[in-house]
């Protein structure tokens, strides 16, 4: 498959009474896009605002992050099976605003949810302070279930990415980056010395309001499969889960992971990049078994000889990510784990919640029980009171000045498990 991003590069985002894209700066027409989203009649309200890198500004909770896109040739449409018709994408040609981002925040949906400061320590560990973000407050109207709630943000900050985008579709980009894979067979002839990787990515699907989209399917209805890489890079995976700030993949990390770069970057040269396994992360012990035999089974019939694994979360996902690590390493696969650490808050603890000899070889993005002061800012976007009930802060992070004490997992993308991030360790 061959697919071209063609990058629009956006300097700033201001508010308008007119949308469009022009001379590097993104324009929003705030009534027209309010009236869009207010159609969903489980929104009680929608306001924005922008906010740029380094401003002393601080938004709270944030529920995703999505990079503006739209599909301009080619099979199927931006975010397949949520926005456009389940088609498969990954070839043809993608506009995207680089340098800006929709952010969704509003009323907390689960206490697994995160801050982006714009400046300041915090803003050193969220890959989302360089980004000219336009905010969305989404509220919810009185009464609506927990579920119900979370499809209104996370739609809400679809459709808006999606109207961004479409400003982008005539536009001729500042650079276009081709992106090309071979079959499997076809791999195998053009690159028959050099080793064979495979990446299993381990997708957030344990339980209610832990939910990632593929084409649509929440991933926990779905047994492992293949995917090719450039259908990642083209919108088929989505976030809609409430899992730590700090180590979950927001619509945005999936749009852009840096694995599947990396592994894409390299195809040819020193490896051959046959494709990405996508697995989910389970409850039940039955189905954890189930899953890893089936990337198992998977890897092997694509006849690897390594693989990279990442994970998405901690603690219970852990037993999924050894499992995974173990069989693949069983079946004489080599294999490198992606993951982050909740070693406590003094370091002193065993960083994975499960553990195997097997395991020898991992990436891993910094502990996030590490305490961290997060100075009070000018300007806060959303509802600070969260600090006190998110996943990393406890009844009286929130100080009286307006400065917060938590966990570094408060810190949305801090200790990403595809390496998204600033802290690592080898």
């Amino acid at each position: 498959m061959r697919l071209e991003l063609g990058e629009i590069q956006i300097s700033d985002v201001k508010l308008s009474d007119c949308s469009k894209v022009e001379n590097g700066v993104l324009y929003v027409n705030t009534e027209e896009l309010r009236a869009l989203l207010l159609e969903d009649e489980d929104i009680a309200s929608v306001e924005f605002d922008v906010v740029h890198p380094g401003e002393s500004v601080r938004v709270m909770p944030v529920k995703d992050v999505i990079e503006p896109r739209v599909k301009v040739e080619g099979p199927g449409g931006v975010f397949p099976g949520m926005i456009s018709k389940v088609t498969t994408v990954g070839s043809g040609r993608t506009h995207v605003l680089r340098g800006c981002a929709v952010v969704t925040t509003g009323k907390i949906v689960g206490f697994q949810e995160g801050i982006i400061d714009m400046t300041g320590p915090g803003a050193e560990y969220t890959p989302f302070s360089k980004l000219n973000n336009l905010v969305q407050i989404v509220e919810p109207k009185e009464g609506l279930k927990q579920h119900q709630h979370e499809h209104a943000v996370r739609m809400a900050g679809l459709k808006t990415a999606t109207y961004l985008g479409e400003l982008a579709r005539s536009l001729t980009p500042d650079e276009v980056k081709v992106y090309e894979t071979s079959g499997v067979a076809q791999g195998k002839d053009l690159y028959p010395d050099l080793p064979r990787v495979g990446y299993v990515l381990m997708l957030q699907s344990q339980g209610l309001l832990h939910d990632t989209y593929v084409y649509g399917v929440d991933m926990k209805q779905s047994l492992p499969t293949i995917l090719n890489p450039t259908e990642l890079m083209d919108g088929a995976i989505l976030s809609g889960n409430c899992v730590s700030a700090c180590d979950k993949n927001t619509s945005y990390h999936h749009l852009n992971n840096p694995v599947v770069a990396d592994l894409l970057e390299q195809h040819g040269k020193t490896i051959n990049f046959v494709g990405v396994i996508i697995t989910n992360e389970n409850v039940y012990l039955a189905d954890k078994e189930r899953s890893s035999d089936w990337s198992t089974k998977l890897a092997t019939f694509l006849n690897l000889d390594g693989a990279l694994v990442s994970q998405e979360g901690f603690g219970n996902p852990d037993t999924d990510l050894i499992m995974n690590c173990k069989k693949l390493e069983a079946a004489g696969i080599k294999t490198v784990i992606i993951t982050d650490e909740y070693a406590g808050q003094d370091g002193a603890s065993q960083s994975l919640a499960d553990a195997d000899a097997a395991a020898d070889a991992v990436v891993t993005g910094g502990n996030a029980n590490m305490v961290i002061h997060l100075p009070k800012l000018d300007k806060v976007i959303g509802h600070p009171e969260a600090a006190n009930v998110i996943a990393g802060g406890h009844e009286g992070s929130l100080n009286a000045d307006g400065s917060i004490d938590a966990e570094l997992q408060v810190i949305t993308g801090a200790t990403n498990e595809m390496g998204f991030n600033r802290l690592s360790a080898r």
